[in-house]
Formats: structure tokens, C-alpha cells, sequence
């Protein structure tokens, strides 16, 4: 993974915070608060107040003409990243993110610092980042989803893994252990849809999909390693296709250890354009980051953007 290791430390930071979040926490934010207020020349708190509110403050932040923050830290999980997200890459600033855990899944996180203790990684960004240190800045690639034209963080993913975010809703359990359950439980009764991967113009899966991952990170739901093969800035997509031949109800046990990749029912490949298709004619059920898209339709395309998201990392991501 290529670096910034010459890159200064930041001075100036805003912190996104979302209180309607089910996991949010009062004591988290004035944690943070106060880590950068005590390492840094200003520090900014902003607490969201709708969906897409996060969006537009960051870039509205990073459009002034005096005291733009160079850091963003994004408290929460997967859907306050993905809406982070979408404002550093829009905005005319320049930003690097920063991402503390405190969702459900919190993929975000783990994609770039694993299982580290957050406060471990955040002061790595704050006292340590430069050359020498243990916090470097990094280029990330993201895939923009056509049809939207929104930018993909985390990954995508048709089918299963999709429709366990419906389920999700109504269970009362909170964490990793929340997704897992839905996944599992949607898995035992789904059916595959017909459906075709393109990369690059060539067709790399074509008949019954139970899942389509394009990304990205290589875990999902913060535990389940779907791209296991995933590097965050070669300057392609990964996809893993899971079609006839493994039903829904394997993919949550084989993935948590990445074992579907060795089944015959598992293509893998990458490329710089991706597109997925649901062949009946119905719409295809996707999620990325997180978020079920209800407004796609039969067809969904992601277009790889190298190098477009500046972000803190361990020096020593793989």
C-alpha cells in the first residue's frame, strides 16, 4: 500500500458525531473531544441532526477560506462513515479521515485498523503520525456506484448479505453479534437470484447468485472476510461471486475464515468497472456501506477511483 510517510501531522480537526445512532455515546464523543483538543491547535465538534447532514457539514468545513480542518473523525459505524465519506471526496478541501468505532459493525474501522483499541490508533494519528511514526496517511481507492453516482467505501454486495440488512431491523441486539444474527437467519430460507458479474466487458459469473461483493474492505459486518484477497490501493476492484453449488445458508460459516474460497461455487476477480446484473428483470437487491439501495434497479455498475480518499492507517497496513 503506497504512503504519505513524509506527510505532517494534522493541526486542525472536526469531529462528526451521530446521537441518533443506536450505539451512541456521550462519554465516546467527549473522549475523543478532548484527545484532540489536547494534541491539536483546534478541535470542532458537530452532531448530526439527519441523514445527509453529515455530508454536507464536512463540506461546508473544508469550503472555508479560513480554519478548514485537515482531519475529519468520524464516530460511529458504517453509515456515518459512508456519509463522511461522500463529503471528503466532494468537497474542494483536502481532508484525511479518521474513524472511530461506534456502530454495529464497524467495518470502517477494522478495514484500517483492525482489532486495535481506538484510543491506541487515534493517538497514533494525533502524537505519532509523520515520519517515524506509527500513524501513516494513505490514498485509498473507492468505487463510485454509477447509478448514483455515490462513492463506495466499505464494499458492495448483491444478494444474502443485501436483504440481512432488512432482517436486521427487528433484532434487539446490538453490535456484531446484530448483523450475524440477521445474516445467518436470512441465509437459511434465501433463494438466488438469476444473475451476471461483468469485469471489464468480460462475463465472469452468469446463472444463480446468492452473492455478488464488490470492494473494497475484506470483511463485512466487521467479521465475515468476503474479500479476503482485498488491497485498498492497487487501483482495482475486487469481486467474489458466490453462485450454484454453495447454498446461503454455508456462506455466513465459510466466510468467517475465508473458506469459501477454495468451493467451486466461488469466482473471484478483479478489475477497474464491475457490473451487476439481476437477469429477470427484477430489481437486485443491494447494499453498500451498509445501506440498502432501494432506488436501483436490475443492473448496478461501480467504476474503481484510484487514490481518491486520504485517510489515517497503521504504517503497517498490508
Amino acid at each position: 500500500m503506497a504512503d504519505s510517510s513524509d506527510a505532517a501531522g494534522p493541526t486542525r480537526a472536526l469531529v462528526i458525531a451521530n446521537p441518533a445512532s443506536g450505539s451512541h455515546s456521550p462519554e465516546l464523543v467527549r473522549e475523543v473531544q478532548e484527545l484532540c483538543s489536547a494534541h491539536l491547535r483546534h478541535s470542532e465538534l458537530h452532531l448530526t441532526t439527519a441523514q445527509g447532514d453529515a455530508t454536507g457539514f464536512v463540506r461546508r468545513a473544508l469550503e472555508r477560506s479560513e480554519g478548514a480542518p485537515d482531519l475529519v473523525v468520524a464516530i460511529g459505524g458504517d453509515g456515518t462513515v459512508r456519509e463522511v465519506v461522500q463529503g471528503l471526496v466532494g468537497a474542494t478541501g483536502r481532508a484525511a479521515l479518521m474513524v472511530v468505532p461506534g456502530g454495529t459493525g464497524n467495518s470502517g474501522y477494522k478495514m484500517l485498523w483492525g482489532e486495535r483499541p481506538w484510543t491506541e490508533s487515534l493517538k497514533a494519528v494525533l502524537a505519532d503520525s509523520g515520519a517515524g511514526g506509527s500513524a501513516r496517511l494513505r490514498h485509498l481507492d473507492l468505487a463510485r456506484l454509477a447509478e448514483t453516482r455515490n462513492c463506495v467505501y466499505l464494499g458492495a454486495c448483491s444478494g444474502v448479505i443485501a436483504d440481512a440488512l432488512i432482517t436486521a431491523k427487528g433484532i434487539p441486539l446490538r453490535g456484531r453479534e446484530r448483523y450475524a444474527r440477521a445474516f445467518t437467519e436470512t441465509a437459511e430460507t434465501y433463494v438466488p437470484y438469476p444473475g451476471r458479474v461483468v469485469v471489464d466487458g468480460r462475463v465472469v459469473h452468469e446463472g444463480p447468485t446468492v452473492l455478488a461483493n464488490v470492494g473494497g474492505g475484506r470483511h463485512r459486518g466487521g467479521r465475515f472476510l468476503v474479500l479476503p484477497d482485498s488491497l485498498l490501493d492497487d487501483g482495482l476492484l475486487d469481486v467474489c461471486v458466490i453462485g450454484d453449488g454453495m447454498t446461503a445458508a454455508e456462506v455466513p460459516g465459510l466466510t468467517l475464515e475465508a473458506a469459501h474460497m477454495a468451493h467451486p461455487a466461488t469466482v473471484y476477480a478483479r478489475g477497474r468497472t464491475i457490473t451487476v446484473e439481476r437477469t429477470d428483470g427484477e430489481r437486485l437487491p443491494l447494499e453498500h456501506d451498509g445501506e440498502y439501495q432501494h432506488s436501483i434497479g436490475a443492473s448496478a455498475t461501480f467504476e474503481v477511483l484510484p487514490g481518491a480518499l486520504a485517510a489515517w492507517a497503521p504504517a503497517d497496513l498490508a
